[in-house]
């Protein structure tokens, strides 16, 4: 069984910094893309950033030159710095990942976790 667990998530006022935190765990054989996405309440879900297992990472518009990606494939961990954030980057993130497990090796699932809340305002 394969588990995601974020971290990191809180209250900043605009213009202040938060770092997230998502670790995979348990019958891991391999991690493939990883990735963030966020949530407010009567929206769909809408993808922030994504990194592969080279480095290569993709932004959402709103938040290139703000927000960076970054993963530990030792670590099966993936990062969200964000920075300059304002009161519209308010919602619930989620990390996912693509993943393979010793019991099928072969084929990769997506994998979600359970989402950590940011909030910006002052």
């Amino acid at each position: 069984q394969v588990e995601l667990v974020e971290s990191g998530g809180g209250l900043v006022q605009p213009g202040g910094s938060l770092k997230l935190s998502c670790a995979a765990s348990g019958n891991i054989f391999g991690v493939k893309d990883m990735g963030w996405y966020r949530q407010v309440p009567g929206k769909e879900r809408e993808l922030v950033a994504v990194i592969t297992r080279d480095g290569q990472a993709t932004y959402e518009d709103s938040v290139k030159g703000r927000f960076a990606i970054s993963r530990d494939n030792v670590e099966n961990t993936v990062f969200l710095q964000m920075n300059s954030l304002k009161p519209e980057d308010t919602a619930v993130y989620y990390c996912n990942g693509m993943i393979s497990d010793w019991i099928d090796a072969r084929r990769s699932r997506l994998y979600w976790g359970k989402g950590t809340l940011v909030t910006v305002s002052s």
